[in-house]
């Protein structure tokens, strides 16, 4: 369990990016963090692994604040998923997978063993291990950071827009990989995103982030749809459009989901 209790941080320069933020995130689910830029979602995120740490109020894994943790040992026990993969160019796909394995003492021959297992579980195939990151795609590079992060078989998943910088096929496909992830793995997510979209795909509790950390409202995603907190999460959410209203009709002896401008969505089974 992830806990936030009353943070806040407040940079050199005068920059306010978190005014007081408290929030359980709880085990072996997905919390996404969901808004615009400048609304302390990926501050809030780098809280949990120390790569910032709050002016104010703790942060808690399983009760133990943080702050009494050393950084460098607290990262290597956490995986870490950036927005374009942050791959080693000079290093080959399996050695970058290994990289954890290796800075924490273990062997060459087991790194690499485990690295190969964990390049599987994510959906690479075992002939990209001697490429380097310039020779993959997009979303086989992304794929090297998810197994990157998780080779360590970490309790604690960080995803910093992770899905970003791929283009929106790709990104369907990574995003139905991390569900599937999920279901196997049963890991503590925590998700950043400024896709409403996404975030209402892969959360399990969305939490809908104003500028400077002010939470408008938390909840699954079908409590947030339901019952909007006030009209910010509505536009937010897109309920003043017409794509999420959604009603059936009857065409050709089929029931056909359709939105509020009249563009099909989606066949209702039988």
């Amino acid at each position: 369990m992830i806990e936030y209790r009353t943070v806040g941080k407040t940079f050199a320069d005068g920059t306010e990016a978190v005014g007081s933020f408290s929030l359980v995130l709880p085990s072996r689910t997905t919390t996404v963090l969901v808004g615009s830029s400048g609304c302390g979602k990926t501050t809030l995120l780098r809280m949990v692994n120390r790569m910032v740490d709050p002016t104010r109020g703790q942060v808690l894994i399983d009760d133990v604040d943080v702050a009494t943790r050393n950084r460098v040992e607290l990262r290597r026990r956490i995986g870490y998923v950036m927005q374009e993969a942050g791959l080693l160019p000079h290093r080959k796909v399996i050695d970058n997978v290994a990289t954890v394995l290796r800075l924490n003492g273990v062997d060459r021959k087991q790194a690499r063993e485990r690295s190969y297992a964990v390049m599987e579980t994510v959906g690479l195939d075992a002939s990209l291990a001697t490429k380097y990151p310039a020779q993959l795609s997009g979303g086989q590079q992304q794929r090297v950071g998810v197994a990157r992060a998780l080779v360590t078989d970490p309790n604690i998943l960080l995803m910093d827009e992770p899905f970003g910088a791929v283009d929106p096929i790709v990104r369907e496909e990574l995003q139905a990989e991390l569900l599937r992830l999920q279901r196997e793995l049963d890991k503590t997510i925590v998700f950043v995103t400024h896709d409403v979209d996404e975030a209402f795909l892969l959360g399990d509790q969305v939490v809908i982030l104003k500028k400077g950390g002010v939470v408008a409202q938390v909840g699954a995603p079908a409590d947030i749809l339901a019952r909007p907190a006030d009209d910010f999460v509505r536009s937010f959410v897109g309920l003043d459009k017409g794509h999420r209203r959604l009603h059936v009709e009857e065409r050709d002896g089929a029931r056909i989901v359709v939105d509020g401008s009249g563009k099909a969505a989606g066949v209702l089974d039988r």
